[in-house]
């Protein structure tokens, strides 16, 4: 595999050395005196050669090989098996009579046909490719010594790949590809494809395939595997009504439902290969994958795929099998020897299979749910009787010792918390434990777990159906989280099975081909390597010249959709009147699809699809959702203002709504309509609820009555952080009240507020504002409102040059009037808006650290300003520190510890995190928040995650027991933490309920230090907030505070969260401008 070294050198020479994606390169196409050409010149048409007695599958992955050559230089090659007139390869199965699916029976002999054969033509050959000890060509050049494969003899999925001289009569020199097993072999052969230029995505995403004429082998030996991660696979599961839709409308139904047949499953078992992978669970919900089809289970083995059952399907048997096929309840203490008869069956129906399978135990409820009607101690005695005899019937039934047998245990959601009840799993079985269906692991391997015969894995998900809420629709995973959680398991051990439920598949390619690179080579992919491997994937999928910004792209979606999942964004999400913060989202959409767009545009044809699929109609599709809720919110709030332009609005959230309709009906037609009905999954009008809606509804607006005028007057005014409106009265400010304040000014705070001028009637009316200081100063001072005008924005801001000299508290107050009065005159005084200034200035000698504005200090988590080693050295603690993980989280960054497979510590062991404050307020304590990483308990409830936080003054010693806070509770039975809906939704721990939140004293004005010991990896930082009083709701919280040794007077706007100096699409380089739906 590549070393890390390598990194740079492959990217910089991706445009004439072609890798597959992280891989060691050996194919260019640049001639050079020592390459070997294989396409072009004399080669007019090459030959692979393969060996009869080869797998099936091998010899079908070779075919592949040939047609992928005719894809990229126009011209496909032939597949030989040194022969001449010979038959296609033939795999040969004994079919199961599925229409008995309780006494086993088979019908007979099939067979599965591979490629043709052309005659052989030495001259021809281009490439060998064969499996040591099962192909006659490689075990000759073995036997030569033409070939030394003692690096990967007896690996698993291990490959050599070279340029050999005269490996049969007649060719002079051709790439021979010697596998350790077949699935070796498989990789090693499209591993050839990939660089030559066929992603694997050509299928199920239309890659372009960039066409070459001419194609070297490099002189390079190269030596791949064996993987990371011994299995690697996804689940197909909550395929309706996307896919389940898809296949129905290509293949005829079977005797059980829609065509899930070997034809559409030989698309999936060629993805999986081309991506390195090698496991599969099949489609759930209502198909039985053996038996469906009689030819499922076979042709899986047939194409080297290792076929597994999910969690809820124990020795190979389907979850509908049992209640269509047998009677009585799925209980095994009530119907044990029924269900034994069932698992029997299973048994017998895989044995020709056995080579291929990976085989789950245990057991769990009815229909993917728990174990109902007894106590957790008989659930665990029962489960120890079922897998003990679950054990013998497989050992029996493939008459091999059952530690020979590859088992694993899912330790999925209830069945967990039976491992800490006393269930016992025998040694040689799997551990497979389960992230909480929102990408945190729930429990990785402790110390005394990591020699297991069995070793572990971990059950993933980038698609889930459930609580808190369904999320099956588009792609709205973070590569970076999915990369540190991932990496914290392999480090803790868990490394012989990673399985991911994938839902449909479609719309998750890049999240599926990412976490399969992590599994088949973890070390090369480290930490900091999402961005490289996005410009990587960007560069295979769409050439060099783009993919900087395409990788760029990635990343910024991966995060906008993360930090809140489309199902759950909701009108009240994001705030529309505190941080400019909905404005600021959408700023980030409406950039991102500008982006993508733009990029689209300049594609070549062939490309086009490919792009619109995984990342410009995720993009639009993003903006679409966020504009409707933002829509949504924004109508309610001008609604409950009575501004004439709330039914603009509304007919606003009706064209975006349009726009969805229209954007699926692209999707639809795409490609003559290939992909039709991918994107039949509801997205809108979840309405509090965790199952999909039946329909996509739009969320509830308002229509304003306009044919009269507000009896408070024609013009309105509303302020930044108020749902409030003068003149007149409302339930959000005091009655009879003409007054509103926009929030406080002072020099480290937002270089600007505003308040809103409106039309509430049917008259065009002038308005003027006259602030009482000449010193504050406004964007606009009059203006015009009217039945068919825009509302006018006034952005105030404060010359502090001018300003009186702190320390000045004051309320400056701005009239606003209009001769549009009328009867309103009577009853409503003329309001004003009063702004509340604050001049305070730091100590001369606070050169750096943050400065509380606004009743409150908030801080990027990156933003330190020291390491602090810990007080005690100790052999856990060595070499430990703190690591920022880039592009992660919901706006930028997270800091956690490193090496992940650190145990716990505790406050004198650990390093710590130091913030430097300047506090203004003293009047009350101080509520620190901490927002991190929605992490669980990875090492149990009694290894809880834990951090200590400390708030102190600066010239006094750090405290020695500072707060201990433990943000997550244990888990019980079938129930998470209390919390943890919540922090999975928000993506945070620390937006709601106090999980995260200490109080502290602050005793006087002045310097401050807030320290922050992470005891244990897990803990990832991404942002602090002080709240002394002025913290208001938001989503994601007040942007940073000012900076003192990095922030400009003046210039430091703070605004929005785009303003701060992390943020993923952000206002970094000035090109962010403010996008409002209205």
């Amino acid at each position: 595999m590549l070393a890390a070294s390598a990194k740079g050198a492959l990217w910089l020479a991706f445009a004439s050395v072609v890798a597959a994606l992280g891989q060691e390169p050996i194919i260019t196409f640049d001639s050079s005196a020592s390459a070997l050409q294989i396409a072009g010149g004399a080669v007019s048409k090459g030959q692979v050669l393969v060996s009869s007695n080869d797998y099936w599958g091998v010899i079908r992955a070779a075919g592949d090989l040939a047609i992928d050559f005719g894809r990229v230089t126009g011209t496909n090659y032939t597949l030989s098996n040194g022969k001449s007139s010979s038959q296609p390869a033939s795999y040969v199965y004994r079919p199961v009579n599925n229409m008995n699916n309780t006494f086993y029976t088979t019908t007979g002999t099939a067979n599965f046909t591979g490629p043709a054969y052309s005659d052989f033509s030495a001259s021809n050959v281009v490439i060998i490719a064969g499996t040591i000890g099962h192909s006659t060509v490689i075990d000759d050049l073995i036997s030569s010594k033409a070939i030394d494969v003692s690096a990967v003899t007896g690996k698993w999925e291990s490959f050599v790949s070279q340029v050999v001289k005269n490996p049969v009569p007649g060719c002079s020199a051709a790439l021979v590809i010697a596998g350790s097993d077949p699935r070796g072999t498989i990789y090693g052969i499209y591993d050839i494809s990939e660089q030559i230029g066929v992603s694997p995505w050509y299928f199920w995403a239309d890659s372009p395939v960039r066409q070459k004429k001419e194609i070297y082998v490099l002189p390079t030996k190269k030596v791949q595997g064996p993987p990371s991660v011994k299995y690697r696979g996804f689940f197909l599961n909550d395929e309706q009504p996307a896919l389940t839709n898809w296949v129905a409308s290509h293949w005829s139904d079977t005797p059980y439902g829609a065509g899930f047949g070997p034809q559409f499953y030989g698309l999936i078992f060629e993805v999986l290969l081309r991506l390195r992978a090698n496991y599969l669970w099949p489609t759930l919900w209502a198909t039985m994958f053996e038996v469906d089809d009689p030819g499922n289970q076979p042709f899986a083995d047939a194409f080297e795929i290792v076929l597994g059952t999910s969690h809820t399907e124990p020795l190979m048997r389907a979850q509908n099998e049992f209640g269509k096929f047998y009677q009585g309840p799925w209980a095994y203490n009530l119907n044990n020897e029924t269900i034994d008869d069932y698992f029997r069956f299973g048994v017998q129906r895989a044995k020709q299979y056995a080579r291929n399978s990976l085989w789950t135990v245990g057991m769990r409820g009815t229909g993917d749910t728990h174990i109902e009607g007894l106590g957790v101690d008989h659930i665990v005695e029962m489960l120890h009787t079922l897998v003990h005899n679950q054990r013998e019937i497989m050992s029996t039934g493939l008459e091999t010792n059952i530690t020979s047998i590859p088992q694993l245990w899912c330790l999925y959601k209830e069945v967990m918390t039976y491992l800490f009840a006393g269930l016992q799993v025998p040694d040689d079985v799997t551990l497979l434990w389960a992230d909480d269906n929102w990408g945190n692991v729930r429990r990785l391997p402790l110390l005394n777990e990591t020699s297991r015969a069995g070793g572990a894995g971990v059950y993933y998900h980038f698609d889930y159906v459930g609580d808190p809420r369904n999320y099956k629709w588009i792609n709205t995973i973070q590569l970076a989280k999915t990369t540190e959680n991932m990496h914290m398991a392999y480090s803790r051990g868990a490394d012989r099975v990673w399985i991911v439920n994938v839902g449909d598949m479609k719309a998750l390619e890049i999240p599926i081909n990412h976490y399969f690179d992590l599994a088949y080579d973890t070390k090369r992919w480290g930490l900091d390597s999402t961005s490289e491997w996005a410009k990587l994937w960007a560069a295979r999928e769409f050439g060099t010249d783009n993919a900087a910004a395409i990788g760029g792209i990635l990343e910024k979606y991966g995060m906008y959709a993360a930090r809140r999942k489309f199902e759950l964004i909701e009108p009240q999400t994001y705030s529309v009147i505190n941080y400019n913060e909905a404005d600021a989202v959408l700023t980030q959409w409406s950039e991102l699809v500008a982006e993508a767009q733009g990029i689209y545009d300049k594609l070549d044809e062939a490309a086009k699809p490919a792009f619109f699929q995984m990342v410009l109609h995720p993009a639009i599709a993003g903006e679409i959702v966020n504009k409707i809720y933002i829509g949504g919110a924004k109508q309610s709030l001008f609604s409950g203002q009575k501004r004439n332009s709330a039914n603009d609005v509304i007919n606003e959230v009706l064209a975006v709504s349009d726009e969805d309709v229209g954007l699926t009906n692209r999707w639809d037609a795409l490609l003559d309509g290939k992909w039709k009905y991918f994107m039949d999954q509801t997205h809108l009008g979840f309405d509090g609820y965790w199952q999909q809606p039946m329909r996509n509804t739009l969320p509830a607006m308002s229509y304003v009555q306009t044919a009269f005028a507000s009896v408070a007057g024609h013009v309105g005014l509303g302020v930044e952080g108020s749902n409030a409106t003068v003149q007149g009265d409302d339930k959000w400010h005091s009655n009879s009240g003409n007054n509103l304040a926009i929030p406080p000014m002072d020099p480290y705070g937002p270089l600007t507020r505003y308040f809103d001028v409106f039309t509430r009637g049917t008259k065009v009316c002038t308005w003027t504002a006259s602030p009482w200081q000449p010193w504050v100063k406004l964007s606009q001072y009059t203006g015009t409102v009217g039945p068919k005008g825009s509302d006018t924005r006034v952005f105030v801001s404060i010359d502090w040059a001018s300003a009186p000299k702190g320390p000045y508290s004051s309320t400056i107050n701005i009239n606003v009037t209009t001769p549009c009065r009328g009867m309103d005159k009577y009853g409503f005084r003329a309001p004003m808006i009063q702004v509340p200034i604050n001049i305070r200035a730091i100590a001369s000698n606070f050169t750096k650290g943050f400065v509380e504005s606004d009743g409150h200090v908030a801080i990027t988590g990156a933003h330190y300003q020291a390491i602090v080693p810990p007080a005690t050295t100790s052999a856990d603690s060595t070499n430990v520190t703190y690591h920022k993980f880039l592009h992660y989280g919901r706006t930028g960054s997270g800091m956690g510890l490193v090496p992940l497979s650190t145990e716990k510590l505790t406050v004198a062991t650990a390093p710590a995190l130091e913030y430097d404050l300047y506090l203004f307020t003293n009047h009350t304590a101080a509520n620190v928040t901490v927002f991190i990483s929605p992490a669980l308990n990875y090492l149990g409830d009694g290894t809880p995650l834990e951090y200590g936080i400390a708030l102190y003054p600066a010239g006094k010693s750090a405290p020695t027991a500072p707060t201990l806070v433990r943000p997550v509770g244990a888990t019980v039975g079938t129930n998470m933490p209390d919390g943890w809906g919540y922090a999975v939704g928000d993506a945070v721990w620390g937006r709601i309920g106090n999980y995260t939140t200490s109080g502290f004293a602050v005793p006087q004005e002045g310097a401050y230090k807030l320290r922050l010991w992470a005891l244990m990896p897990g803990i990832v930082v991404q942002k602090i907030v002080v709240n002394l009083g002025g913290v208001r709701p938001s989503y994601l919280g007040p942007p940073e505070s000012f900076l003192v040794g990095r922030d400009s007077l003046g210039k430091y706007n703070q605004s929005s969260f785009l303003d701060e100096v992390d943020t993923v699409g952000g206002r970094g380089k000035g090109k962010c401008k403010r996008a409002t739906l209205s």
